[in-house]
C-alpha cells in the first residue's frame, strides 16, 4: 500500500472507520475515498456495483456496518443479520470483481462462543453456542470472515479479517437506546453530575469483564495489517487486558467527577462473563496497543462533554 494508492473507507463516519481515516491522513495516504451511506447505500448491490465500477479501489477497509449494544442486538434482531450481511456480501464481491488488490474486513468479539476459553483464541471461533442477545450480529460477522476465506481459497483474492475487542473512542455512540457500555456510562455520569441526579442506574450485576480499546489503536492496528498480514483466517486486536463493569462505572464516575451513588439493575442482562482477547497473534507480528484505558476515556470525555 503505497502513500499514493487509491484506498477505500467503507464506514467513514462511524467510530472505526473515522479512526482509520484520521490514521491514514496522518500516516501521509493522500487518495483515499470516502461515500456516505446517502451516497452510496452499501446494502444494495446495484448501488455498491456502480461505485466499485466508477472508482476501483485498490485497498478497502470495511469498517461499514449497523452497531450496537446489548438492547440495539437484543431488540433489532433482523435488521443487525440482514443488514450486515447485505453490506458486506456487496463490498467483498465487489471487491473481487474489481480485482481490487487487498481487503480488511472488521468484525467483532462477539464472534467467539458465549462460553468459550479466556483468553479468545482466534482457533475458538465456532466451537460453542453464540450468547443469544447479539447472536445475529455474531453470525454475520462469522459469515464475513469465512466469505474471505472463502474468496481467498477459490479466486486467490487477498482478503483478511480483523476481529476488535470493545471500541471506544472520537465519533462513538451515545444514544442510550442503542448504545455500547463505555459511551453509555460516559452520557449517564455526565448528565447525573449536570443535573444534580442522586444516582445513576446502570445495568446487570458490574460482574462481567470486559476490553475496551481505544479507536485510534485499532485504526493502527488495521493499516498495520493492511501492510503486514496475507493470509486464511481472522487475527484478534485488543488490549489484552479487561475490567469489571463495576471498575468500569466507578473510573468513568471518577473521570466526570459524579459525585452521586451508583445503582445495579440486576433485572437487567449481563450478557456474556468476560470476553478477553487472546492478542499473541498480532503481538508476534510486531503490533501492540498504546492507549492506556483511564488515559483514553479521559481524552474521550473531555473532547466529546467539556468543549
Amino acid at each position: 500500500m503505497d502513500k499514493n494508492s487509491k484506498i477505500y473507507v467503507a464506514g467513514h463516519r462511524g467510530l472505526v472507520g473515522s479512526a482509520i481515516l484520521r490514521a491514514l491522513e496522518k500516516q501521509g495516504f493522500t487518495n483515499i475515498i470516502t461515500r456516505t451511506s446517502e451516497q452510496v447505500d452499501l446494502r444494495d448491490y446495484q448501488q455498491t456495483a456502480d461505485f466499485f465500477a466508477e472508482e476501483k479501489p485498490e485497498y478497502i477497509f470495511l469498517a461499514a456496518a449497523k452497531v450496537g449494544g446489548i438492547q440495539a442486538n437484543n431488540t433489532y434482531r433482523a435488521e443487525f443479520l440482514y443488514d450486515n450481511m447485505m453490506i458486506q456480501n456487496n463490498v467483498i464481491h465487489q471487491a473481487h470483481v474489481n480485482h481490487a488488490k487487498k481487503l480488511l474486513f472488521l468484525g467483532s468479539s462477539c464472534i467467539y462462543p458465549k462460553m468459550a476459553h479466556q483468553p479468545l483464541r482466534e482457533d475458538s471461533l465456532l466451537t460453542g453456542t453464540l450468547e443469544p442477545t447479539n447472536e445475529p450480529y455474531a453470525i454475520a460477522k462469522i459469515a464475513g470472515i469465512k466469505m474471505c476465506d472463502a474468496y481467498r481459497s477459490q479466486y486467490n483474492d487477498n482478503f483478511i479479517s480483523a476481529m476488535p475487542t470493545n471500541m471506544y473512542g472520537p465519533n462513538d455512540n451515545y444514544d442510550l437506546n442503542n448504545s455500547h457500555v463505555l459511551p453509555a456510562l460516559l452520557r449517564k455520569f455526565h448528565e447525573a453530575k449536570e443535573q444534580n441526579h442522586p444516582e445513576v442506574v446502570v445495568w446487570g450485576t458490574g460482574t462481567p469483564l470486559r476490553e475496551f480499546l481505544h479507536s485510534d489503536d485499532l485504526a493502527e492496528a488495521c493499516i498495520f495489517l493492511m501492510q503486514n498480514y496475507d493470509d486464511f483466517g481472522h487475527v484478534n486486536v485488543g488490549i489484552g487486558e479487561d475490567i469489571s463493569i463495576r471498575d468500569l462505572a466507578l473510573l468513568v464516575k471518577k473521570i466526570v467527577g459524579y459525585e452521586g451513588n451508583l445503582v445495579w439493575d440486576t433485572s437487567k442482562p449481563d450478557g456474556t462473563p468476560r470476553k478477553l482477547m487472546d492478542v499473541s497473534k498480532i503481538n508476534a507480528m510486531g503490533w501492540k496497543a498504546k492507549i492506556g484505558l483511564e488515559e483514553g476515556i479521559r481524552d474521550v470525555y473531555e473532547k466529546k462533554f467539556k468543549n
